[in-house]
């Protein structure tokens, strides 16, 4: 068994190929924020922002008394441009109007979201930090998926991108997700990390610059070289800026609003949202099939809690064609693992195996009901005999017995007899 410990909340390959259409390069560009920006000028209206990922509803984080509150109209720029400067960073967090407008709507517009976040970071900072160090990555990316999902692992956008990264189908599979009707390894907080994490470092092999990298990232490396080459070959983000698709004008400027927001929310006086309650959940590899259902039946624990800890199983089910990682609450891994086998068998059939997996073509009957042409089996029924059969299926004893290797008449009840027409 192999184990691996989170506090997970309630919610719910060497280099990546890079095979996209240009289509769906274009569709890979996701909606972060709808604005209206000139090359110059940035607007949005409340209704815009209100589609915003932020808008990410948790019951069971309670922002009441997250409001901010502080009048950030009244700090001058300097104080945000040396707060950025702070930051332990290699991405460069440069500062100016269009930056400034999105940390307003953070911790302005937006305090009981930073709340929420600030929560929800806490969940999932840790995962995306060792796995950033394991792959040689600065660690401040670790707020992409802040903007990408909101946090939310089973987020869905109308794109069809999905999970904390946000992956579009063709790009998870390039970097080895499994995705399929059964099962879709972007909701897979461990899984879609990993696959992340080569992704970002396949796309610093071809830029250099953690910027482009970002730019890249939301609208994928077509988009980033056409704006490249409109701008005269120029390689840095703010000259290609303009020549970018819409949605990713604002991607870079709202990434360093997310660190900033995220780093200095106590200086807007945000806290962090409690939680209702969390959840210490623990991993389980199988090769098994299994459905969800089995386990809930047999264990107890609640299919909506079962879902939750495992989005990435669209039918709630587990193909077992190959390892496979079933997530579990920590305090009921032991009563998985001593009712394993009897979870296996509890109604394997019904849920797991009703499909049929042969059958037999439906022949054309003749007026007697028998089919008209080819092979079928006849099974004796109480009463018959040899000759009996031969007279109502208009062929012979001989015939009968030969067909079947047959050394005698003796037929018994329920017996099979492979019949010619």
């Amino acid at each position: 068994m192999k184990r691996l410990i989170l506090i997970i909340s309630l919610v719910t390959v060497g280099v990546c190929g890079y095979s996209q259409s240009a289509e769906e390069q274009e569709m890979a560009a996701d909606t972060i924020v709808k604005i209206a920006a000139a090359d110059t000028v940035l607007s949005y209206t409340q209704d815009e922002l209100d589609k915003h990922i932020l808008d990410f509803a948790l019951s069971w984080l309670d922002t009441t008394e997250c409001t901010g509150g502080v009048d950030t109209t009244s700090l001058p720029d300097s104080v945000y441009i040396a707060r950025l400067r702070s930051l332990p960073y290699i991405i460069e967090m440069p500062y100016n109007t269009v930056v400034r407008s999105f940390i307003d709507m953070y911790v302005v517009r937006r305090p009981r979201q930073v709340a929420r976040l600030r929560t929800l970071s806490g969940c999932y900072f840790p995962l995306f930090e060792e796995k950033l160090h394991q792959y040689g990555l600065p660690e401040e990316l670790k707020y992409l998926p802040v903007i990408e999902s909101g946090l939310n692992p089973a987020a869905y956008s109308p794109m069809g991108a999905a999970g904390l990264w946000q992956f579009m189908p063709r790009t998870a599979k390039n970097c080895g997700l499994e995705v399929n009707s059964l099962v879709d390894e972007r909701l897979d907080p461990i899984k879609s990390t990993d696959a992340a994490c080569r992704f970002l470092r396949s796309l610093y092999v071809i830029y250099g610059d953690w910027n482009l990298v970002i730019a890249a990232y939301n609208c994928g490396p077509g988009n980033v070289n056409k704006a490249i080459r409109r701008a005269g070959d120029k390689r840095d983000f703010w000259d290609i800026w303009p020549y970018l698709p819409r949605e990713t004008r604002s991607y870079l400027p709202i990434f360093i609003a997310a660190n900033y927001a995220l780093n200095f929310a106590d200086e807007h006086n945000i806290c962090m949202a409690p939680l209702s309650q969390t959840l210490a959940a623990d991993t389980i590899v199988t090769d098994r099939r299994l459905h969800l259902l089995q386990v809930s039946e047999i264990t107890g624990i609640p299919m909506t809690e079962l879902r939750r800890l495992n989005p990435q199983y669209r039918m709630d089910v587990l193909p077992g064609s190959k390892p496979y990682t079933l997530c579990l609450p920590i305090d009921m891994t032991g009563a998985f693992l001593q009712y394993e086998d009897t979870i296996y068998k509890h109604r394997a059939d019904s849920l797991l195996y009703s499909r049929r997996e042969v059958i037999d073509l439906a022949q054309k009957l003749d007026a007697d009901g028998l089919p008209a042409t080819g092979s079928y089996t006849y099974v004796v029924k109480k009463g018959d005999t040899l000759g009996a059969i031969a007279k109502k299926h208009k062929t012979t004893v001989a015939n009968i017995k030969k067909w079947n290797h047959l050394k005698s008449d003796m037929i018994s009840i329920g017996q099979k007899l492979k019949m010619y027409r």
